[in-house]
């Protein structure tokens, strides 16, 4: 069995005041699983209950209010290894920084790994606490976003991140 609950961005919270709704999934256990923009949609089995998404609450109030709180409650995103290591990595770009698939490519191994450091960022199921979307073209653009580049943009303005 697996939780699911709708979930906004505190209100008054600047540019994050036109994001979302979010989706969060938990699984049995409680651990966050899943967390992105519609359409997204939880697994039909899900059942509808927002207490074991708490501290998840918690953690999105203070990074609306322009922090990057530690994350303290479980997460246990599904992929294969390297996805892991990817999304890792991305935990590791602080608030208010960028980094380009290039970049990120060389610190896990080469810059041979871009492509695959794109399809890892891509499909990473826990958006903004995973931060993929801290991850920007070479040229300091706006590339890709499963939960669209608006909310990219509206994500990284949040941020203090200049955009070209």
């Amino acid at each position: 069995m697996s939780w699911w609950a709708p979930l906004d961005f505190p209100s008054g919270s600047g540019p994050l005041s036109g994001c979302g709704p979010l989706v969060a999934v938990a699984d049995k256990a409680g651990a966050l699983t899943h967390l992105g923009f519609p359409p997204w949609a939880p697994p039909a089995s899900a059942r509808l209950d927002a207490a074991p998404f708490a501290g998840l609450l918690t953690w999105l109030e203070a990074y609306a209010a322009r922090g990057d709180a530690p994350v303290d409650f479980p997460m246990a995103p599904t992929g294969t290894e390297f996805q892991k290591r990817v999304w890792e990595a991305l935990r590791a770009i602080p608030f208010g920084r960028t980094t380009s698939y290039g970049a990120l490519a060389v610190t896990l191994g080469g810059a041979t790994l871009t492509r695959a450091v794109g399809r890892a960022n891509g499909a990473n199921p826990i958006a903004i606490v995973v931060p993929c979307h801290r991850v920007i073209g070479a040229d300091g653009g706006l590339v890709g976003y499963a939960g669209g580049l608006p909310n990219k943009r509206a994500l990284l303005r949040h941020e203090g991140v200049l955009l070209l």
